[in-house]
């Protein structure tokens, strides 16, 4: 079982930075990839950034490239997701997750290669 909590969700206004963190405990060893997603009400669950667990490759969304970078630190079990620039767009409800497959870099992240999730943090970006 892993335990994923995510913090640093917060309201910002266009053009400003948040960064979020999620904090990884249990049976981290067994995650072979890790992302972040994003949820706006009415749409879909959306893939924002993934990265090869212990480090390595990344992917991110069209939406995101160039304001957005994810990272993690090891010791600390720490996944992280600095968000520069952000816009009204952006407003969503963020999540951590971890799974158990490889990550792959060429399509979209799909939230069903995800088994373990955060609870969620909010980041709201106002005009």
């Amino acid at each position: 079982q892993v335990r994923l909590v995510e913090s640093g969700g917060g309201s910002v206004q266009a053009g400003g930075s948040l960064r979020l963190s999620c904090v990884a405990s249990g049976y981290t060893a067994l995650t072979h990839c890790m992302g972040w997603f994003r949820q706006a009400p009415g749409k879909e669950r959306e893939g924002v950034a993934t990265i090869r667990a212990g480090g390595g490759s990344t992917y991110y969304a069209d939406s995101v490239k160039g304001r957005f970078t994810i990272s993690q630190d090891n010791a600390k079990n720490t996944l992280y997701l600095q968000m520069n620039s952000l816009k009204p767009v952006d407003t969503a409800m963020y999540y951590c997750a971890a799974g158990w497959k490889s990550c792959y870099y060429d399509r979209t992240p799909d939230p069903s290669d995800f088994r373990y999730w955060g609870q969620g943090t909010q980041a709201t970006v106002s005009s």
